[in-house]
């Protein structure tokens, strides 16, 4: 089993090549596809996640396999029933415990002809495409975002548009803003007429244009990890590509590590982060709006000694792993015994046991538990089980790692050159 070993490092200094948001990237080449082909979608994210959705856009018929990208399994479903052909869309393993029903549901509601080809209510999909209608539909909007921006990024193609009603809680809101933004960016009409409700207008995508991927402010959230965890009082970290005005939810990122000792400045091209006295007490904080951010404020808190109650969590319990339940795994290795409540919140009281000896961290075929507890490593040595998965968001994340942190060691012994 591949595992790289990290050791604690006295000095954070340099610049992090971060990638360009797959969130915005993938929902950019899906509109630039519905629009017609005639659109430059320019930095485009190099990642497993954005080359299964490529693969996916260029299919003229058969088995579409997305692996373990969630967002390509999502936007493809429904791209594939607008394209003439018989499909099947299927990923690994871990894929097709994935549930997929809601939005099965509401693609039969417009008229697709979609079935089951195992479980009910999972992938893998059959699929014979062809036209949709539009309308109004109810949708529920508590497990996945990616099911809401899925239907409304086709939706201006429909006949008569579409009117989408969101019932529960809505998950990551501000994904479904982002995906908003970039189809009026594409040139459709798509708004909020109230808290619940979004119509989108039969306006077809301009035909033409340019559009710009940002970096990434999900990767982003390593190295503000890194700088709350560091000894080095003079750390200074820089991140090109990121701007205060992003279309990314997890942009929150750098208010949520405020209180955890970084300090953000937003600069010409990027932002610079630096050492701030942190605050005290315990971390309260709702993550419906940024599931993604969790797992690293979750072992952030725990290596800084800061209690926490983590709420808003339900959702990563359909993530690439049960994150909830490889959190509280991971971290009981660390010394640190999670309380799970409810299936949606964890505490922490902020008592630490005694942790492994160079404790090896699985990582689940889960790129962000890779990359979440690696910084961990300034606080305790430890191995990573698999670091390839990260691939899936960030390929150069081990490269920034060992430039930023020092050198990366394989389990062998060999120290690697990245």
């Amino acid at each position: 089993m591949h595992r790289y070993l990290l050791k604690p490092t006295a000095a954070l200094r340099g610049t992090a090549a971060l990638p360009a948001s797959k969130s915005i990237c993938n929902r950019a080449l899906l509109l630039a596809r519905l629009a017609g082909g005639g659109w430059t979608v320019e930095n485009p994210s190099d990642c497993d996640d954005t080359r299964a959705l490529v693969r996916g856009l260029a299919t003229t018929g058969g088995t579409v396999d997305v692996g373990a990208a969630g967002t390509a399994m999502r936007f493809l479903t429904v791209w594939l029933c607008t394209q003439p052909g018989r499909h099947v869309i299927t990923g690994s393993p871990r894929m097709l415990e994935r549930p997929i029903g809601i939005l099965v549901d509401a693609l039969w509601r417009l008229g697709a002809r979609v079935a089951y080809a195992g479980r009910e209510g999972y992938p893998p999909l059959c699929i014979e495409g062809g036209a949709l209608r539009g309308g109004a539909l109810d949708v529920a909007a508590s497990v996945s975002s990616q099911y809401i921006s899925a239907l409304l990024m086709v939706a201006p193609t429909l006949p008569g548009g579409l009117r989408l009603h969101l019932t529960g809680e809505v998950a990551s809101r501000p994904y479904i803003d982002m995906t908003l933004a970039l189809m009026r960016r594409f040139g459709a009409d798509a708004r909020w007429t109230d808290e619940r409700t979004i119509v989108v207008a039969p306006v077809p995508y301009a035909a033409a244009g340019r559009f710009g991927v940002e970096a990434d402010w999900s990767a982003a959230s390593y190295w503000y990890e890194a700088m709350a965890l560091t000894p080095d009082a003079g750390a200074k970290v820089w991140l090109p590509g990121l701007a205060a005005d992003s279309l990314q939810g997890d942009a929150v990122v750098s208010r949520l590590f405020g209180p955890l000792g970084v300090a953000t400045r937003f600069g010409e091209g990027g932002v610079e982060l630096t050492k701030a006295q942190p605050a005290a007490g315990r971390v309260d904080i709702d993550f419906t709006a940024c599931p993604d951010l969790a797992q690293t404020l979750t072992v952030t808190c725990a290596m800084l000694g800061r209690p926490f109650r983590f709420t808003g969590l339900a959702s990563l319990k359909i993530k690439e792993t049960d994150r909830m339940e490889a959190l509280c795994r991971e971290l009981a290795k660390l010394g640190v015994a999670l309380t799970e409540e409810g299936g949606h919140t964890l505490l922490w009281d902020g008592r630490r046991g005694e942790a492994a000896t160079l404790p090896v961290i699985h990582t689940y075929d889960d790129h962000r538990m890779a990359m979440a507890f690696a910084p961990a490593a300034l606080c305790i040595p430890l191995a990573v089980e698999r670091p390839e998965v990260v691939a899936k968001s960030y390929p150069g994340y081990w490269a920034d790692y060992a430039r930023l942190l020092g050198p990366v060691e394989e389990a062998g012994g060999e120290v690697r050159s990245l």
